[in-house]
């Protein structure tokens, strides 16, 4: 059977996208992008954008390692993306504050400073009359704040375009609008079946957020997924309210370009209801505006919702299918697609290469529910 393209990749959110970019970077392979939606239409162009390597993680382990990892690549990443491309990611590195509302949160943020340095990360206590020198619109109620000085953030959607636009101008074929349906084990390679007709790849990888998990049973593997919905909102002001992310009190808020402010996110576990519910925005609006009172002041720009794709044990599926030598995974990266993209990337390109040792991957085995 003669193949089509080398490598097929069935997801084309910026984790597919990532794999598409470092495999025509790094190999002479051909690759196929098949996606069912837009490109970079589902979580990828739902999230805020930030690179929390410290600030959504809080304990060690493999993907606290990975995340710092990854951050490491943004600022050459950037620079890379648009003398390929010309599209500018907006990476932002001034720094994330996670903001303490009373006695309690300010004794757990100390805590995870002392986790933090002891990790050879950097993290400081900044104090309320300190902060608000720093955010002067900031809440005169915050006690003080976590100061991560390199978390910082990105426009999502630019980045999966870049991520896109860069592969495809290195020879990656993107085909949106098309769903994959099944696959055909019964001879060498693998057929891949779609609503626009059969395609053939050497190698075969499984990207596509939280939908993974369903193509993997037409595999033959349990790899258990679940959507976590968010729902987040945006607002425009003259000027900029904060300069730098803050986190506080299960809500988020994310300065972009042009005076806009991004606001989230709500979660539920196990729905695929895209709809916003008046709930979720009160909710977001009411502890945002605890945190910054002139955040009501903002012109109404959007709300919308995206699934985070979550694992039981919140560690993303990376690596080999067991069964199926040629068939591979990469999915499951709960809130931490944007930041994770590069190194998940580059690692699944050098995996599928046969350069990258299959036990750097071990802890994201994808067959690690499979009994």
């Amino acid at each position: 059977m003669s193949k089509d393209y080398d490598v097929v990749i069935a997801g084309g959110g910026i984790i597919g996208c990532a794999i598409a970019y470092y495999l025509r970077k790094l190999t002479d392979y051909t690759v196929l992008v098949i996606e069912k939606g837009r490109i970079g239409s589902e979580a990828s162009s739902a999230a805020a954008g930030m690179l929390g390597a410290q600030a959504e993680l809080n304990e060690a382990g493999p993907l606290y390692t990975m995340a710092r990892e990854s951050r490491i690549l943004f600022p050459e990443l950037s620079r890379e993306l648009k003398e390929i491309c010309g599209i500018d990611i907006e990476f932002i590195d001034k720094g994330l504050f996670k903001a303490a509302g009373d006695e309690s949160e300010v004794l757990r943020l100390k805590r995870l400073i002392d986790f933090h340095n002891n990790n050879g990360q950097p993290a400081h206590w900044v104090a309320g009359p300190e902060l608000l020198k720093m955010e002067p619109r900031l809440s005169d109620r915050v006690a003080g704040a976590m100061y991560l000085p390199k978390d910082g953030q990105v426009n999502p959607v630019q980045l999966t375009r870049a991520f896109a636009e860069s592969a495809s101008r290195l020879g990656a074929v993107f085909i949106d609008f098309t769903e994959v349906a099944g696959f055909d084990f019964s001879q060498s390679g693998i057929g891949v079946q779609t609503s626009a007709g059969m395609y053939y790849g050497e190698k075969v990888v499984l990207a596509s957020g939280v939908w993974t998990g369903k193509l993997a049973v037409q595999s033959g593997l349990h790899m258990p997924m679940f959507p976590v919905k968010g729902e987040c909102l945006s607002l425009s002001f003259l000027e900029p309210v904060i300069t730098s992310t803050v986190i506080a009190d299960e809500c988020y808020l994310v300065p972009k370009r042009g005076g806009r402010l991004v606001v989230g996110a709500t979660m539920e576990t196990g729905t695929y209801d895209r709809k916003v519910r008046a709930k979720g925005v009160l909710e977001l609006l009411s502890k945002a505006s605890a945190v910054l009172p002139g955040i009501l002041h903002g012109e109404w720009e959007k709300a919308w919702t995206g699934f985070r794709p979550q694992t039981p044990d919140g560690l993303p599926y990376m690596g080999k299918h067991p069964y199926h030598k040629d068939l591979y995974i990469a999915a499951g990266h709960f809130r931490n697609g944007i930041l994770l993209s590069p190194l998940t990337g580059r690692w699944m390109a050098e995996l599928l290469e046969g350069k990258l040792q299959e036990e750097t991957l071990r802890e994201f085995a994808p067959d690690r529910f499979a009994l």
